[in-house]
């Protein structure tokens, strides 16, 4: 599985961003697909996972109510809506498989696309 993120930039406090992730190769259809965050100097913490038919997700405290995964299946596509953006949200953001359908630590996973930054302004 291969994942290319996508989506990454620069928004004052309060804005919205998008972020994408596209996956190829066989075998996307058995994992979960997970966010991770990683701040400068602080390590890489989970950020909200779904299943890939969409049916469940679960989210970080920090992130709940202002964040959406979703995952379109057609297109291979997972993305992370980001709505009321904090100053604290600035991170690189990852993306990643995993065959556990629980996961939410980093260990948990088996993918991992490359980081997108996400600048977030006060």
């Amino acid at each position: 599985v291969q994942l290319q993120a996508s989506g990454g930039g620069l928004v004052q406090a309060g804005g919205s961003l998008r972020l994408s992730c596209a996956a190829s190769g066989r075998a996307f259809g058995s994992y979960v697909m997970g966010w991770f965050r990683q701040a400068p100097g602080k390590e890489r913490e989970f950020v909200a996972r779904i299943t890939r038919h969409g049916d469940y997700t679960y989210y970080a405290d920090s992130v709940k109510g202002r964040f959406t995964i979703s995952i379109d299946n057609a297109k291979n596509t997972v993305y992370l809506q980001m709505n009321s953006l904090k100053a604290e949200d600035t991170a690189v953001y990852f993306c990643a498989a995993a065959w556990l359908t629980t996961a939410v630590v980093a260990s948990q996973y088996d993918y991992w696309g490359q980081g997108t930054l996400v600048t977030v302004s006060s």
